[in-house]
């Protein structure tokens, strides 16, 4: 069982938002990730958070994780090899922007972007570290390559293994110069990606219908055990928000006792969350290649600068429940009359100004017009 932090402690937490820092790379790309360290909500939380840019002819190398996670794919065209717990062959899928893929434990991954192709791929991982060896960061274990399990076995037990001679065991060993990413001669070919293999695995969330569409102020595609069954493995629902310039979003808070991790895809905009007794814990200007993380029932609400802004979220349960403040479903529009007279110590007047506004916005407001 997970502890959580003391109430004082989240309190007290910077939940400003954060850039990640590289771990590793070489020619073929580089892994990044955030740390607890900078990051102290990842640990409260028990979240990872990484993300993979492979240049053009990069290919990371086959490994699994102590988390299960959502990736989601940010920019270009590749491809993903994913063998799944106990399958005896792998699915090679063709991945692109905007395609979500939930891994649960267990599964073997490796990721490669064209020699030709005329962008890095970069994929955002998002997962649950509360299982894992170290709490708010993933921990991979590189099959191949030079931290790879090959490396750490004796020749003899990888002969005894993989029913070797021992002079072919020490030069398998030995021939492992990459670590976690390495770049795919020229001429070298790869796996051929096949269409099929996206059933069941993928979901594109810029192509995918959308949730909520309010004209002039945002769009909402979620991600949850409706259109990608393997959500219910991962324990993780996600959501993939684009609200336009100056637009808001409706204050609001998980009500099913989730945290909601926030990556932003590109655009800026302000963000305010507001935790115990009132307390404004956070407000800031977020930009694109930041996370941060809401704490559990804290509200938050953002506002897009002239670029808009474009997020992507996990939250920590696969069929997630918000509760919002403002707005046509707002919790205030079902309050009675006379509650809130009294609890905001207000007219009845004032009361049903109140109650008048936002009568047909959703979640997302659309800037005034002068």
């Amino acid at each position: 069982m997970v502890q959580r932090p003391a109430t004082a402690e989240v309190m007290s937490m910077d939940l400003s938002p954060k850039k990640p820092s590289k771990a590793y790379g070489g020619d073929g790309g580089a892994y990044y990730d955030w740390s607890p360290a900078d990051l102290p909500m990842l640990g409260a939380a028990s979240i990872g958070g990484a993300k993979l840019c492979l240049a053009a002819g990069g290919l990371s190398l086959p490994s699994y994780s102590d988390s299960a996670k959502v990736a989601y794919v940010l920019q270009g065209k590749g491809t993903c090899g994913v063998v799944l717990p106990e399958a005896t062959k792998e699915k090679v899928i063709p991945v692109k922007e905007g395609d979500a893929l939930a891994l649960p434990f267990g599964v073997v991954t490796w990721w490669h972007n064209a020699h030709a192709a005329a962008a890095d791929l970069v994929v955002l991982f998002l997962g649950d570290t509360s299982k894992g060896h170290k709490s708010g960061q993933f921990t991979n274990f590189q099959l191949t390559g030079s931290t790879g399990i090959f490396t750490g076995f004796s020749t003899e037990f990888v002969g005894r293994a993989w029913d070797l001679p021992q002079d072919a065991a020490a030069k398998l060993v030995s021939t492992q110069p990459g670590s976690g990413i390495v770049k795919v001669k020229d001429g070298h070919k790869m796996p051929e990606p096949c269409e099929k293999d996206r059933e069941g695995m993928v979901l594109n969330c810029l192509e995918a219908p959308l949730d909520v569409d309010i004209k002039g102020g945002g769009r909402v595609v979620v991600l949850n055990t409706g259109n990608l069954p393997l959500v219910k493995e991962v324990g993780l629902g996600a959501d993939l928000v684009r609200i336009d310039a100056h637009s808001m979003c409706s204050p609001g808070f998980s009500c099913d006792s989730a945290y909601q991790v926030t990556y932003i895809v590109r655009g800026s905009g302000r963000v305010q969350v507001v935790g115990i007794d009132g307390t404004r814990v956070l407000e800031t200007r977020a930009e694109g290649g930041c996370l941060f993380i809401v704490p559990r029932f804290f509200v938050v609400s953002k506002i897009a600068d002239e670029t808009g802004m474009e997020w992507f979220s996990i939250i920590t349960t696969p069929n997630p429940i918000f509760s919002h403040l403002a707005g046509r479903t707002s919790v205030w529009k079902a309050i009675s009359p006379e509650v809130l007279e009294t609890s905001f110590s207000t007219s009845p007047e004032m009361e049903k100004l109140f109650r008048s506004k936002r009568l047909d916005s959703e979640i997302f407001f659309a800037p005034l017009t002068k």
